[in-house]
């Protein structure tokens, strides 16, 4: 089995500041290149904060200049990097998107498929899945969740279905919600035999108080790596010959 490295970044963005939440994004894909990272993932709405009220005013494009650096790191150090942000559309509609910044230098998107009650006001849902490959010769693909998407089950089963190895979640988990959700997270990886990453937010955002504690479950379920409860990290996960093994880098 070839190896592996995926990360993921637990962030506190600014609120609606995009210019310096993206400086801060390319801060951490610096890190996670140092560390070899194939795949390196944000929470949910990470260029923005999950501020539902500012998203029409950051919506971002796909052809947005601001993103260039974000495709330039990606081809710089052949990594696949997911962020969120609101995406609009050609139509002038909103999407709550995942990001994608490809190694060999495209962007594309995943829009979030079912949306956290509020969300509705804001977004139009996604319509299909999306799944990435990940090494040179596509034995190893994932597929991408935001956050609401993961209390689906047939979200997961869907992934698993397209071939995906890896279940890779940007999230806004809250303290409240935190132990149930990542309970589920862990089944998903044990029912489907399917890593699950999970980045999550490390400072409230939108009101939330969010849990921090990025994680990697591995294929059996069991929680390989785990960042703090609060505060900035970057959890890093590498599949070997002999498993998976896994730390947490604060940056705080």
């Amino acid at each position: 089995m070839p190896a592996l490295v995926l990360a993921a970044a637990q962030t506190a963005p600014l609120a609606g500041d995009l210019s310096t939440n993206l400086a801060h994004h390319l801060d951490f894909i610096a890190l996670a290149a140092r560390h070899g990272v194939t795949l390196l993932q944000f929470p949910e709405l990470s260029l923005t904060g999950y501020e539902l009220a500012l998203a029409r005013n950051c919506a971002v494009t796909l052809d947005d200049a601001r993103l260039i650096p974000l495709a330039e790191a990606a081809q710089r150090h052949a990594m696949t990097i997911v962020a969120g942000a609101p995406l609009r559309l050609g139509d002038d509609t909103l999407r709550l998107a995942a990001l994608i910044f490809g190694p060999a230098g495209a962007i594309g998107h995943y829009a979030k498929q079912y949306l956290h009650p509020g969300e509705d006001t804001v977004f139009l849902p996604g319509e299909a899945g999306l799944t990435l490959t990940l090494d040179d010769d596509a034995r190893t693909r994932a597929a991408l969740a935001i956050c609401a998407d993961t209390g689906h089950p047939e979200h997961p089963a869907a992934a698993k279905r397209s071939g995906a190895a890896v279940y890779s979640a940007g999230m806004l988990l809250s303290v409240n919600g935190y132990a149930a959700d990542t309970q589920q997270l862990q089944g998903y990886a044990r029912e489907h035999r399917m890593a699950v990453l999970q980045a999550n937010y490390g400072a409230p955002s939108g009101g939330w108080q969010c849990a921090g504690g990025s994680a990697l479950w591995d294929e059996n379920g069991e929680r390989i790596a785990h960042a703090p409860a609060n505060g900035e990290a970057l959890l890093i996960a590498e599949r070997r010959a002999d498993g998976w093994h896994g730390r947490s880098i604060s940056l705080d």
